[in-house]
């Protein structure tokens, strides 16, 4: 009789192709572009008689993996503010309601498309925490908004106009993530705070829809606006343009990068072809006399 071993040893072996076909990975760049000088808002961690107050902004992934390794971000500090002035930063990252959140509560217009509730906990970096590192750099010495959004964050009476006009330093904030951060494919928002040992971090808008050299949204996404809050405010999230200033609606200027895996199914094909063409060439040798 003929040995059953090759049959074993050949479904051994294109099993072990299927396993060991690794999913390439290639480069991931998402941004909103440069400044445009529309409006700045507010974005600091809390401190001793300021409450925290988080700007958010959207962003999507489509692979089956995201690894984040690296992000920048522009704003506005105080005229003369030294960069050693900047003593932390923090990023969270939200999925978009109702995700990660309560039902909606009816205390501000609407949770449409806004952020979630409450952040991604696993992916939270902090440059406190070591997960985090960043550095700083001067753009532009003077710098000019035609709007800020900083005080009278509020539900019960959402729009305020803003706090008006502003100059100072635009700065662009490099940031590397010391502990990747892992999405899966979907759409999320980005959130960075900034603290200052005086003085406070305004986000600086990009432009709506996003024009060189940022990168648009794709295909079958909506670029969805920014979105802004205090500790008052919370859970709830306000429209900046939509609800504060009657503006807009706006995005803010900011950029990610890393790496992006494909879903492994999306390689089995490849995989199993590969298989196949030698499992031709092994069985015609493989095949042992009657014994």
């Amino acid at each position: 009789m003929r040995s059953f071993i090759p049959r074993v040893c050949v479904a051994a072996i294109f099993a072990g192709l299927l396993v060991a076909v690794p999913a390439a990975a290639s480069s991931f760049l998402f941004s909103t572009g440069n400044p445009d000088g529309l409006i700045a808002t507010l974005s600091r961690p809390a401190s001793t008689g300021l409450l925290e107050t988080e700007t958010a902004d959207d962003f999507v992934t489509t692979a089956f993996d995201t690894r984040l390794t690296q992000a920048t971000f522009f704003g506005l500090i105080p005229t003369g503010t030294p960069l050693t002035s900047i003593s932390q930063v923090e990023i969270e990252f939200y999925h978009v309601f109702p995700a990660d959140s309560g039902p909606f509560d009816g205390k501000v217009p609407t949770r449409v498309n806004s952020p979630a509730d409450v952040e991604i906990s696993s992916d939270t970096r902090d440059s406190a925490a070591g997960t985090l590192t960043f550095t700083p750099s001067v753009v532009s010495s003077m710098f000019s908004v035609a709007n800020t959004v900083v005080n009278g964050i509020n539900g019960a009476t959402p729009f305020t106009g803003g706090e008006g006009p502003a100059t100072g330093q635009e700065v662009l904030i490099s940031v590397n993530f010391t502990t990747p951060v892992d999405l899966t494919a979907d759409h999320y928002f980005f959130r960075p705070e900034v603290m200052l040992s005086s003085g406070n971090f305004l986000w600086l808008s990009a432009p709506r829809p996003i024009v060189a050299p940022g990168t648009p949204f794709p295909p079958g996404f909506t670029d969805l606006q920014s979105w802004i809050r205090n500790e008052n405010l919370k859970p709830d999230w306000l429209r900046i343009g939509t609800d504060i200033t009657h503006q807009g609606p706006f995005n803010a200027a900011f950029s990610l990068s890393g790496d992006t895996v494909p879903e492994p199914s999306s390689l089995s094909l490849l995989a199993i072809g590969l298989a196949g063409m030698f499992l031709i060439r092994l069985g015609r040798r493989c095949t042992t006399k009657d014994f």
